[in-house]
């Protein structure tokens, strides 16, 4: 009984063991096992506008915990249908990312219900040298005469989305290009106003933060605005006179501290009054000549 003693501690321990062994691996077990479901994903990245065919999608298992609002379990329910969103390689296929149904795709699946597309003519300077890429937002500006006929730009318009960039809707490309025609998402009051501002002036796009949503208001700049011109100042006539006298007392080397104190002891001495005319006689002796009182003027 000794000797039996223990090996039966031995034994019930080996299977204390291996009893916690399988059930730690069966908890590990149910931990890594997460519940998914079947969802639609895209096989590559989808532009927007694209019409989406069964090659373009794949059905992969989605996890239950990472919520999709939307989403699609089959590449049938989504087939002919038109994205209005880029779609990156591997993301799910989202009805918020899908065109209306009966949608032929182009620029017309990317409008918000509501909106118009307007394009506007611009060049390397007015389409912000390329920068303005689809999904951007831009202000729209025009130099156009005032009611003065000044030359005035203002901004008309502000954070218009940019839908395309000559025919391309594509906005995963980042890369500058100059194009010649830029297509803008505006309401119909909004297309009417540039409609207006494109025929009476030249119309520039200037380009916004994507997270800047205040509004700017300004009152335009103007020519003088640029200048900053200030006003001349007037010389009185009595100081313009002093001019040519000062500058001919440099020449003469006369101090210019003299002038004014000649010209005050001049000021004070006051002029004589002269009294009437008294009757004489002008008497001529060789070359002197002088005049002498008449002896029937009166006296005084």
């Amino acid at each position: 009984m000794k000797n039996i003693r223990p090996w039966l501690v031995i034994l019930v321990s080996l299977l204390v063991g291996v009893a916690a062994v399988v059930l730690a691996a069966r908890w590990i077990g149910q931990q890594a096992t997460v519940a998914t479901k079947k969802v639609v994903v895209a096989v590559r990245d989808l532009e927007v506008g694209t019409r989406l065919r069964p090659d373009m999608l794949q059905v992969a298992e989605w996890p239950l915990t990472t919520s999709l609002k939307e989403s699609f379990s089959a590449p049938s329910e989504v087939d002919g249908r038109v994205i209005n969103q880029q779609v990156l390689r591997g993301e799910p296929i989202l009805s918020a990312r899908l065109a209306a149904p009966g949608e032929k795709g182009g620029l017309s699946a990317v409008l918000e219900q509501g909106k118009r597309a307007i394009t506007v003519k611009v060049n390397e300077i007015v389409g912000v040298a390329g920068f303005a890429l689809p999904g951007n937002y831009v202000d729209v500006m025009v130099n156009t005469p005032d009611e003065s006929n000044r030359p005035v730009s203002k901004i008309v318009l502000e954070r218009i989305l940019v839908l395309a960039v000559a025919q391309d809707v594509s906005t995963g490309d980042n890369k500058p290009r100059v194009v010649n025609a830029v297509t803008l998402e505006v309401t119909p009051q909004q297309a009417e106003q540039i409609d207006l501002a494109r025929s009476i002036g030249q119309l520039s796009l200037v380009l916004r933060s994507q997270v800047d949503k205040e509004s700017s208001p300004t009152l335009g700049a103007r020519k003088t605005d640029l200048l900053k011109l200030q006003p001349v100042a007037v010389v009185p006539a009595a100081a313009a006179a002093d001019v040519p006298v000062r500058e001919a007392q440099k020449a003469a080397g006369a101090g210019p501290a003299r002038m004014p104190a000649a010209r005050k002891s001049a000021a004070a001495v006051p002029p004589v009054a002269a009294g009437p005319a008294k009757p004489g006689v002008e008497v001529i002796r060789g070359l002197k000549r002088s005049s002498e009182a008449s002896a029937d003027a009166p006296a005084n």
